[in-house]
Order: structure tokens, then sequence, then C-alpha cells
């Protein structure tokens, strides 16, 4: 999206959901550990680790179990705002530099009709999806109103990573 070439390396990082942390910092956590377990195998790049979750009050809502689970946590949005969280990592290998951010976006939902959360439920869309949506899917139809940067709620804040992007000396808009 913002010129960046770019290559994915999947991480061995073992997420901990048990620790008692704030989803804040457990997002921050996990993207370091991911981050950290991939620069390993760098000696100068600049790596990103990144990690999302949905709450609701106290609740973290990870990706529903199946069809029921995505109706339960649709049903807890349904005319109700809740937080994405996503913690992100930059890791300069060659310098040893390190930012860690956690970035935080509010998402209402519309009134939804049973019938909305019964259809959107079994379409499947929710199921590999933190919190049961996607926004970037049909999912959209279900928001009345975003609070923050929509590309957290999508996965990664484009706007807050180039920031700091800029500090490592990289301006993909320049």
């Amino acid at each position: 999206m913002i010129g960046l070439e770019f290559e994915i390396q999947t991480s061995s990082y073992e997420e901990d959901m048990t620790q008692d942390i704030s989803p804040a910092e457990m997002v921050k956590a996990f993207s370091l550990g991911k981050a950290q377990d991939v620069a390993a195998n760098f000696a100068d790049a600049i790596v990103i680790g990144a990690d999302t979750v949905v709450t609701f009050g106290n609740e973290i809502l990870g990706k529903p179990k199946d069809a029921e689970d995505a109706k339960r946590m649709l049903q807890l949005h349904n005319g109700n705002t809740h937080k994405v969280l996503t913690g992100y990592t930059l890791i300069d290998t060659e310098s040893g530099a390190i930012i860690t951010r956690a970035v935080e976006t509010e998402v209402k939902f519309r009134n939804l009709e049973a019938y909305e959360i019964e259809a959107y439920a079994a379409s499947g869309d929710p199921l590999d999806k933190a919190g049961s949506y996607g926004i970037q899917t049909q999912g959209a139809a279900l928001i009345e109103r975003i609070s923050g940067d929509v590309y957290n709620v999508i996965g990664l804040p484009v706007g807050q990573l180039v920031e700091d992007l800029k500090k490592f000396g990289i301006n993909p808009l320049h």
C-alpha cells in the first residue's frame, strides 16, 4: 500500500495468553517476541512484528471456535463499542535499535437485527478473524463508527508505522 518492498517470514514465537498483563502490554510483548525471533535470522534488515487483539470490556476476543462462538461475539459487539489493539515492533538488526508500540482504535457496531448476526456468522467470514468480524470484508456493513486508525482494525496502523520507520531512516512516501 505504501510502496515498501518486503518479504514475509513466519515466526516460531509462542504466544502465552495466560500472562496477567493488559491487552496493550500483551500485544507489545507478542509483537516484540515475533520480531526478535525473525530478526535473529538477518544481519542487515528492518523487521516488523505485529499482533492484534479485540477487547470487549475485560474480555480478549480471539478468533471464534465456530459459528456459535462467532454469534456470541457479534452479540457482544451489537450496538456497543469495543477496542482493537495492535502492537508492533520494529527492529533494525544492524544497529539493534528497537521501537515497540501499541495502537488502540475504538469500533462501534450498528444495532444489528438477529438475522444480520445469523447471516454473517453463517457466511464463514468471521471464523478466521479476531473478534469475529473483518472490517475489510462483509463485516464493514456491521460498523457504525470508528474512532482512530481504520488500518489498525484491518491489522496494522500504517500512519504510525510510517512515522516510526522514518526514525530508522526509511520514508516510503519520499
